[in-house]
């Protein structure tokens, strides 16, 4: 059975939208661990529009599955990781402009700078993820830069707009999945994953987490956090 990682950045959304102090993302860790989250996922970003650097020292102190810090490779941030020490660090490209990640990094263009920053976490004790697109030419490049842990970005999959379409984007990622596993790569993948797209691919073998956020916290708001995370745990499992 695949594992969860809940991303829990549109609860601090939802709080900085006011710039009060609720919801209160630490205390939504624990509602989605004790839910059987698997890990929790916040992303710091460049602009902190969502994630702060204090909800991040506060969660490093009270995480008790697994924290994985998303994050682009710009020294700040990097710097940041290498002193909080997340157990795990995706990196992942990002765009100021952007609403969301809007796609996977790109490690054969920019090989060189991804490389130093993996290599810089990995001295700090820090596994490291990349988020890559379900395409060969970026596993390869992932393996060759020395990584463990490709998070495949299931975006096309999720956004597509017949049926027609998402099975070609189905079958590219089943694809990318064994391929990776293939290089003896540890496979994760998420983006755009909800309630009704989620359980074919939790059934695509070799994909050790699923990292859900935006659909999780929407339901949440309907049905409550601990039930909605619930829920997704049995649509994967």
């Amino acid at each position: 059975m695949p594992k969860l990682g809940v991303n829990i950045d549109h609860v601090a959304t939802l709080r900085q939208a006011r710039k009060g102090i609720d919801p209160e993302p630490v205390f939504a860790a624990f509602i989605c661990e004790s839910a059987g989250a698997d890990s929790i996922v916040v992303h710091l970003r460049e602009d902190r529009r969502h994630i702060q650097d204090s909800d991040l020292h506060a969660l490093r102190q009270t995480v008790k599955t697994r924290l994985n810090m998303e994050m682009s490779i710009a020294s700040e941030i990097v710097d940041i990781a290498c002193k909080l020490k997340p157990d795990q660090s995706t990196l992942v490209p990002e765009k100021r402009q952007e609403l969301t990640t809007e796609g996977g990094l790109n490690v054969f263009k920019n090989f060189k700078k991804i490389k130093t920053a993996l290599e810089k976490l990995g001295r700090h004790g820090i596994k490291v993820s990349l988020f890559i697109d379900p395409d060969k030419k970026q596993i390869d490049a992932a393996k060759k830069i020395g990584a463990k842990i490709v998070e495949l970005h299931t975006g096309r999959y999720a956004d597509a707009k017949s049926q027609e379409e998402q099975e070609k984007y189905f079958q590219e990622l089943k694809s990318a999945v064994s391929y990776a596993k293939s290089k003896r790569l540890i496979v994760c993948v998420g983006h755009g994953l909800n309630y009704s797209n989620v359980a074919r691919v939790a059934k695509l073998k070799g994909i050790q987490e699923l990292n859900i956020g935006y659909s999780i916290v929407c339901r949440a708001v309907l049905v409550g956090l601990e039930h909605a995370v619930q829920e997704m745990k049995a649509l994967i499992g």
